[in-house]
């Protein structure tokens, strides 16, 4: 009996995850570059680029904006680099390129803001496209965030970089975290009215210069380490519109190549996700469970009914996965493994959990946070 409850507590969540109207699992809402875009006048438009140590990837960065269209001002923050990262930006053959030396990070910042920081403070133009500096942009691009902002009206727009699936551990995990990210902020609910819901790619973002000032500048979320999501709930509750999406015109550089280079870009954040909460970690590996692991359980107890009930549980789950593997060119057979990789995900976020408990904080391009760093 007990396992009957369980088995109908999953279908449930599994029948209400298929048939809500905002479809969490779609790929619906996507943008991708412009074709023949190269004319296209972008003066109004500066890109911020906040850099550390990214020796290996600023250069097919920067590269990449020089085919967006005409007059694109760009200016890269150096974060005190120590690889060579500002000698190797300023040699890209940019017109309208600065490279900035970043001073000192104060305390009760976080890296990345303070490079951003400043680097707004020389924007002069309408529009802001902050970009990391692992990030590719195919032609055209800058050109459809625009049109997207200025045809619905938009205050900001952000593009869910493709992430690198070449090793193995990328081709299993990173399509997934890509699902799981739109299962916590279902894309549709974020671009909607509803201020429940509000969420960013904080590796591609176009925003309204003013807006951005108004609300404070990068000063506002000068601790924030998941700055894209809070960035997109101050600008909800001030009332502005914002839209994202998936995209393949927007390429990460970065590889991962082993399963500990993903875990630890998880853990740096995924407690925070549930704001530290411990009873919100259980609460969620106990969902996590009976949502991703008891249906395949099912499929081995005794009992027709209960194993069919699995089967079509376990069903309906990896049909929900395929969108994402048909975005990303992914073979469906990668669905058999999300139970497993739902495991990972997990496990992932208690190591986020314990290294807060300890004290240890995250830690990311040579710098540590405190566990206070929001």
């Amino acid at each position: 009996m007990p396992w009957i409850i369980v088995m109908a507590v999953s279908g449930l969540i599994w029948l209400m995850l298929m048939i809500v109207p905002w479809r969490p699992w779609g790929t619906r809402e996507t943008l991708d570059a412009l074709s023949q875009a190269d004319d296209t006048d972008l003066s109004q438009v500066t890109v911020l680029i906040p850099a550390r140590n990214e020796a290996s990837t600023i250069e097919t960065a920067l590269s990449s904006l020089m085919h967006q269209g005409k007059h694109l001002s760009v200016i890269v923050v150096d974060d005190r680099s120590t690889d060579g990262t500002a000698r190797i930006a300023v040699q890209v053959p940019l017109p309208r390129l600065r490279v900035i030396s970043g001073e000192p990070m104060p305390s009760g910042w976080v890296g990345k803001m303070w490079a951003l920081e400043q680097g707004l403070r020389h924007v002069q133009t309408p529009l802001t496209l902050c970009i990391d500096a692992d990030i590719q942009l195919l032609p055209g691009m800058i050109a459809a965030l625009v049109e997207k902002m200025e045809v619905q009206r938009l205050h900001m727009v952000s593009a869910m970089a493709c992430l690198k699936m070449v090793s193995f551990w990328e081709r299993l995990l990173m399509p997934a975290f890509v699902y799981f990210f739109k299962m916590l902020y279902p894309f549709r609910l974020s671009n909607s009215s509803c201020r429940g819901v509000a969420a960013a790619a904080g590796g591609c973002v176009l925003i309204h210069t003013r807006v951005l000032r108004d609300i404070g500048g990068y000063a506002s979320l000068r601790e924030s380490l998941i700055d894209n999501c809070a960035l997109a709930r101050r600008l909800k509750s001030n009332g502005h519109r914002i839209w994202i999406g998936l995209t393949r015109s927007v390429r990460s550089l970065r590889s991962y190549e082993r399963l500990a280079g993903i875990w630890n870009m998880v853990a740096r954040t995924a407690f925070l996700q549930l704001r530290y909460s411990s009873l919100l970690l259980v609460v969620t590996t106990l969902v996590m469970g009976v949502t991703f692991w008891v249906p395949v359980v099912g499929l081995c107890l005794p009992g027709i009914g209960i194993r069919m009930a699995a089967l079509g549980i376990v069903g309906a789950m990896m049909v929900s996965y395929l969108p994402v593997l048909r975005f990303y060119g992914r073979s469906p057979a990668w669905a058999m493994a999300l139970p497993g990789i739902s495991a990972l995900f997990v496990a992932m976020t208690w190591t986020s959990a314990i290294r807060h408990w300890v004290g240890s904080g995250a830690d990311w391009k040579g710098r540590s946070y405190g566990p206070d760093t929001s």
